[in-house]
């Protein structure tokens, strides 16, 4: 999955030793809020030094970030991880276009220009009538409803 936003916030760096293997982990979580009409926020966590240091997320920076939804239990209750696998940071002015849903303009001659539209016909045809309504024999049980 992905979504596109601001980094609104950065919570602090966690750590520790693998009880499991013996190594060294590192995982961060971060706030992303999108820019629809009613934004959204969501925390998404970054797992792994090379990670972090790799995708160096900083506030303010506009985000495209592609993750993974997992849950698991602990003491009967259910927690959902959101862990982001893949960060592009995109042009703040495109966010912004984005978000007032304007496409930015692309630079001349990038793009070879659109093919022409076929021409309208002059006038839609007139849809036809509903067929007439035909008289009911008398004694018929047509319109005999329960209700």
């Amino acid at each position: 999955m992905e979504i596109e936003g601001k980094i609104i916030a950065a919570l602090p760096e966690q750590g520790g030793v693998s009880q499991r293997t013996g190594n060294a982990w590192k995982s961060q979580d971060f706030v992303i809020e999108t820019h629809d009409q009613f934004p959204k926020k969501c925390v998404f966590r970054v797992f792994g030094a090379e990670r972090l240091a790799q995708f160096n997320i900083q506030i303010g920076e506009e985000m495209r970030v592609s993750f993974d939804i997992d849950a698991h239990e602990y003491q009967g209750r259910w927690f959902n991880d959101v862990r982001a696998w893949r960060v592009d940071r995109i042009d703040p002015a495109a966010a912004q276009a984005a978000a007032a849903g304007v496409q930015p303009m692309p630079a001349p001659g990038a793009f070879p220009p659109p093919p022409a539209a076929p021409a309208a016909p002059a006038a839609p045809a007139a849809p036809a009538p509903f067929p007439p309504a035909q008289p009911e024999a008398e004694g018929s049980d047509a319109d005999d409803l329960p209700f």
